[in-house]
């Protein structure tokens, strides 16, 4: 079976992290595989998935495959060249960092014709598969939009259909029967009540609220007891000549 390839040399990350995005992709469809990089979190799944986009491009244009065929058939990363940095630790020494790299491989490989013979009766048998892909924002805008005219016409449809079956039953428009002719509204005279407006009664005013007269505490004055006075001696002059 024909065979695509696209290669990333020189990634700044090391093999076991690419690895492990690797394994999401590997064996699957080209669609599936693109979803899967898009809601992934690991750091590598961005460059990944440029990658894979590159591979299904040369497919289409060097051997004229439609993406629809294509699967992941091997994936896998090697490691490329180390970087040597030092950092400062305590007591003048040094630490030596490692700084890897990683050289990332994918090959694009065609369904068999019998895989693409089941694959198009399992389509006519139960219609295409859905495609795994996100809807822009002007296309989920104009569904909404869709979706509200049909809910409108379907309801002036309903409510043409109950006008016509009220008018089948009373042999006239209920709206039109409850208007009066002009000819009645010009002959009828109108009542005194009809001319004037009725005036309203004046509002009663509400009699000021009387205050009840409030009970003042009186103090009781406490009588002293008085006390009883001695008699007092009178003192009598004598007269001169006794």
């Amino acid at each position: 079976m024909p065979e695509t390839r696209a290669s990333l040399r020189h990634l700044r990350t090391s093999p076991t992290k690419v690895r492990e995005v690797l394994g999401l992709i590997r064996g699957r469809e080209i669609d599936d595989a693109r979803e899967r990089l898009r809601f992934s979190t690991r750091g590598p799944a961005g460059e990944v998935l440029k990658l894979l986009d590159s591979a299904v491009a040369n497919a289409e244009s060097n051997q004229s495959l439609p993406e629809d065929e294509l699967f992941v058939a091997r994936a896998y990363a090697d490691e490329g060249p180390t970087m040597k940095r030092w950092r400062p630790r305590a007591r003048g020494r040094g630490t030596r960092i490692r700084k890897r790299t990683s050289h990332v491989t994918i090959v694009l490989s065609r369904f068999s014709d019998d895989e693409l013979e089941r694959r198009r009766d399992r389509d006519v048998s139960t219609g295409p598969t859905r495609r795994l892909r996100r809807p822009t924002r002007r296309r989920r805008v104009r569904e909404v939009e869709e979706d509200l005219e049909e809910e409108e016409q379907e309801h002036e449809h309903e409510h043409e259909e109950e006008l016509g079956e009220e008018f089948e039953e009373g042999g006239e428009d209920v709206a039109l029967a409850a208007i009066p002719d002009v000819d009645d509204v010009d002959a009828q005279p109108l009542d005194a009540a009809d001319e004037a407006p009725a005036k309203k009664a004046p509002a009663k005013k509400k009699a000021p609220a009387t205050k009840k007269p409030t009970k003042k505490a009186t103090k009781a004055k406490k009588t002293a007891a008085k006390k009883p006075q001695k008699p007092t001696k009178k003192t009598t002059k004598k007269k001169k000549g006794d």
